[in-house]
């Protein structure tokens, strides 16, 4: 895990974060609490909105594409790994997957 230092400046805006309507709707509905994405969206302890309904982010670690397990597909919002690989491959057009390619894993969680 790394210390906040140690976090790079953020590349997009946290509201950015969840923003596909299957996957809002996964977020709200507790089956997805995790959001890959190549750069830094939004810093532990941070909040954001879906719907009305508040969500804070509980952890962000680096890791790649091959760290990935059917557990974190289905944090993601997909029932497994072969789901997930497949839309990711189809939302970016000409992308090969690449088990060494780094993410930022945002982890998060209704705030009640």
């Amino acid at each position: 895990m790394l210390s906040e230092m140690n976090y790079p400046e953020k590349s997009c805006e946290i509201d950015r974060l969840v923003t596909h309507p299957k996957l809002v709707e996964s977020a709200l509905s507790g089956t997805k609490t995790q959001q890959r994405r190549d750069g830094l969206y939004a810093y532990p302890g941070e909040s954001f909105t879906l719907k009305n309904v508040l969500f804070t982010v509980t952890a962000v670690d680096r890791k790649t594409l091959g760290d990935m397990t059917d557990d974190d597909a289905k944090a993601e919002g997909y029932p497994n790994m072969a789901a997930y690989k497949d839309l990711i491959l189809q939302m970016h057009d000409g992308m090969q997957w690449d088990t060494s390619h780094q993410v930022w894993v945002h982890q998060f969680e209704k705030t009640t």
